[in-house]
């Protein structure tokens, strides 16, 4: 097939996160090559006219979806699946309305709430005020839309505070977090991603991993900051290593977490590659953070880490992504 490597548009100076964008699609049109097909990078920008006329110009049999954000901001993560549902091309990953709720953290909590699933609770700016009530800290400040820690460090995470001391600290941190934030009740504890890749039989769970945190003097928070993400130098950076290893104790513990990721995929409808975020507390229950539908591909993501550890290389996790919406059973 002639594939389009769809991302977003990568500006000059553009932060760590945005150009990891780029070594994404760099390894993605390689696995594309190495199976037979035809790949072509384009850019997705705001100028949805542009994009258009370039697809349909490029005339693809498939498109590989790697927008993450548009001009930079996560909340146009869903524009892409958008204009390439309109323009009736298939494409990898996750359809519009799993995107966008997904991506949105408040509406991703409110269906977990809904269903039954753990997440912590959230408080929101307009009604912090009647919903707080006597609920004790700590809290974490976090952005609505942006993903990959963006904004995110340890000073977002207030001990204590009344509705008026958290608004003053949304407000302060409001810019660097993308806009739009709220506030979550922060979980003391273990942190686990379950990945998920779309097979025959219906996702496959990859192996569970866990973030450690190595070396953390007591009172330093236990946050997967964005200087734990992308800053190479930082302590933060190199004191969080994955984990795939886990004991007997643990057995029960990562049977819940794969249940309810499995939910957690038929909830959203997600589709291809998905990976989910769990905190676990000091007494062993599990809370959803994040629901990430259409994960990094980068040769370092988790993602992609959790695929080795069963033998799968780039290119049998990207065969399988492409082959998921082509599933006569894939639907419309």
């Amino acid at each position: 097939m002639k594939v389009v490597v769809l991302h977003g548009e990568v500006s000059q100076g553009a932060t760590p996160d945005e150009q990891d964008v780029l070594i994404q699609a760099t390894v993605v049109s390689q696995a594309l090559l190495g199976l037979g097909h035809e790949p072509a990078s384009l850019d997705f920008s705001l100028d949805l006219e542009g994009v258009t006329r370039s697809l349909r110009a490029l005339e693809p049999d498939f498109v590989f979806n790697l927008v993450e954000s548009v001009a930079g901001r996560g909340q146009f993560i869903h524009l892409a699946p958008a204009l390439l549902d309109y323009l009736k091309l298939p494409y990898s990953g996750s359809r519009t309305e799993a995107m966008f709720l997904s991506s949105n953290k408040l509406l991703c909590k409110k269906m977990l709430t809904a269903s039954g699933i753990p997440t912590p609770r959230c408080f929101i700016y307009d009604d912090m005020a009647d919903s707080l009530g006597e609920v004790d800290g700590p809290f974490i400040i976090k952005s609505v839309w942006e993903h990959a820690s963006i904004g995110l460090g340890e000073d977002c995470v207030l001990h204590e505070g009344n509705a008026r001391q958290l608004r003053c600290g949304m407000d302060s941190r409001r810019d660097r977090l993308g806009g739009d934030c709220f506030v979550e009740l922060y979980i003391d504890g273990r942190e686990f991603n379950i990945c998920l890749l779309a097979g025959e039989r219906g996702p496959e769970v990859l192996p569970p991993s866990e973030i450690h945190f190595e070396g953390y003097e007591p009172g330093k928070l236990k946050v997967v900051s964005y200087a734990a993400k992308w800053e190479e130098q930082s302590f933060e950076y190199q004191h969080t290593p994955r984990s795939f290893d886990f004991g007997a104790d643990d057995k029960r513990l990562l049977r819940k977490l794969v249940s309810i990721a499995r939910k957690c995929w038929r909830l959203f409808g997600l589709r291809g590659y998905a990976r989910v975020d769990f905190r676990v507390d000091r007494q062993g229950n599990p809370w959803v953070l994040e629901v990430n539908a259409n994960p990094c591909l980068s040769p370092d993501s988790g993602f992609v880490d959790a695929a080795a550890r069963i033998g799968l290389t780039h290119m049998h996790v990207v065969e399988r992504i492409v082959a998921d919406p082509l599933r006569p059973s894939a639907g419309s």
